[in-house]
């Protein structure tokens, strides 16, 4: 089913404002992805893991095989942690600067602009 001019429109708007945002195609860029370092040292220590729970279930010690269990879950761990935050810097956690939880400054402006749309729409 085909957009309609309005729903064209719109999403032209949206595709433009991604385009001229720099500050969140810059995060969406940077950070936040899979490190492969990460995921080499998580698969390492997942193969230990293993071949300590084959030792410790095939040796019937129990911790060795609860160890290498313990183990195995870090390096699950280790492989999955991601590299970076998207969008950190200067900021606190709620993307203010004083560390306040709040609205960051792209949802505000992108807030700002829905509001502006629906007032123009309204008349």
């Amino acid at each position: 089913m085909p957009l309609s001019e309005h729903e064209q429109r719109l999403l032209e708007q949206l595709e433009q404002q991604l385009h001229e945002d720099q500050r969140f195609a810059s995060a969406m860029k940077s950070g936040g992805g899979y490190s492969t370092r990460n995921i080499v040292i998580g698969a390492l220590v997942v193969a230990v893991g293993l071949v300590a729970l084959i030792l410790g279930i095939s040796s019937k010690l129990i911790i060795v095989g609860v160890l290498g269990f313990a183990a195995m879950c870090v390096g699950v761990y280790i492989a999955l942690s991601r590299t970076g935050k998207a969008g950190a810097g200067a900021t606190g956690a709620g993307g203010r600067p004083d560390g306040k939880p709040g609205k960051s400054s792209f949802m505000a402006d992108l807030e700002a602009k829905w509001d502006e749309r629906r007032r123009d729409q309204d008349l």
